[in-house]
């Protein structure tokens, strides 16, 4: 049997197979600021402790005890669809990455669902904690390029203030709320993502866990004597980890596509430090001018922080730029991923701007 003739090259080398592609961005960030000045009078710590350590200045909290991760993946999906002029029903799918579900089940996703009224789409949480949009991001593509779906929801959101403890000054100086999200369609210009590289260790996982409220630890009133519903976190050897790992997984995809620092327009990387970000781009080759951070202004907000970056950096973004978005989180759980950037994002990112102006954010 003859062999099959190989795909025709886009004018930038890229082979023209359907792929999956963002077409559009959006977000949601809490009205309360939770500043390092803030924290300075729940534990004892202090602002210049804080930014030294780990670059953030500010955080978003989601105050309202009855508004959850769905509400703010919700209102994240809301404005993509209005940009793209998008009405819910056109959604074929709806993947949320999170580790701060409303409840076990219903899945976040089946609740952003309803709420949107997406009533043509099927959907399913990814929990794989500040990893959780990339993995999300893969499945996501995978059911565009496969030709299951058209139009995939795909976002990454945590109401962290739920699970941090504020007693730990460790841990509550890093973490805040907010949500992400991006709209994949089918391309066949070679733009989109491109490659993914994932991987997991569970060796190690209790430097990095929420060791109570799973079948392996049921509530009851001696876990929460012990706060074991609150996060957990080993700093140490989860920075080193951080740093390795995201650069490791970030140099594979670039070397698997025979990409130099040069080639690389932008690197996307969690913001969980940034200590983390300058070292992972060090390793890389980058100069810091091309990392995207935010850090300083919303902490870490696990699964949001990834499409939360892309969403702040819209406007600078180029069709064919290409970034590197990669992650590391508990678990542990990391990765990076090859995305090639579809459309001029100017005018997307003002009719962001001019949203979040009108709702006094």
């Amino acid at each position: 049997m003859p062999a099959s003739p190989a795909p025709a090259a886009t004018d930038d080398g890229l082979p023209a197979g359907r792929t999956a592609t963002v077409t559009a961005v959006g977000h949601f960030l809490p009205e309360r600021c939770l500043t390092n000045a803030d924290l300075e009078g729940m534990v004892d710590t202090s602002d210049e402790w804080i930014q030294k350590r780990t670059g953030i200045r500010e955080r978003r909290i989601l105050r309202d005890p009855e508004k959850a991760t769905s509400y703010m993946a919700t209102r994240a999906a809301e404005e993509l669809l209005d940009k793209r002029g998008l009405a819910a029903e056109e959604l074929d799918a709806i993947v949320v990455g999170t580790v701060t579900p409303d409840m076990f089940y219903p899945s976040t996703a089946c609740l952003v669902q309803d709420e949107l009224g997406a009533t043509g789409a099927f959907g399913y949480d990814v929990s794989a904690a500040c990893s959780g949009f990339l993995y999300a991001l893969g499945a996501g593509a995978g059911h565009v390029a496969s030709g299951q779906c058209e139009k995939v929801l795909v976002i990454g959101a945590d109401k962290m203030s739920s699970i941090v403890d504020y007693t730990d000054r460790s841990t509550c100086i890093l973490f805040g709320d907010g949500a992400g999200a991006v709209l994949l369609e089918p391309s066949r210009d070679g733009h989109g993502l491109r490659d993914m590289h994932q991987r997991v260790d569970g060796s190690e996982w209790e430097n990095l866990c929420q060791p109570g409220g799973g079948s392996r630890q049921p509530p009851t009133h001696q876990s929460l004597d012990r706060r074991d519903h609150f996060l957990k976190q080993n700093g140490r050897p989860v920075f080193k980890q951080a740093v390795q790992r995201m650069a490791e997984a970030s140099l594979t995809v670039m070397q698997r596509n025979d990409l130099t620092p040069e080639d690389v327009d932008y690197l996307v990387p969690h913001q969980a430090n940034r200590r983390i970000i300058e070292a992972t781009a060090h390793q890389m080759g980058l100069p810091l001018e091309k990392a995207m951070m935010n850090i300083g202004e919303y902490g870490n907000t696990t699964a949001a922080t990834l499409p939360l970056c892309l969403h702040d950096w819209e406007a600078d973004l180029r069709k064919g730029d290409r970034l590197i978005l990669t992650t590391f989180g508990g678990g542990y759980t990391w990765g990076a991923g090859l995305l090639t950037w579809a459309y001029d994002g100017t005018e997307g990112h003002a009719a962001g701007e001019q949203e979040e102006a009108s709702a006094g954010r």
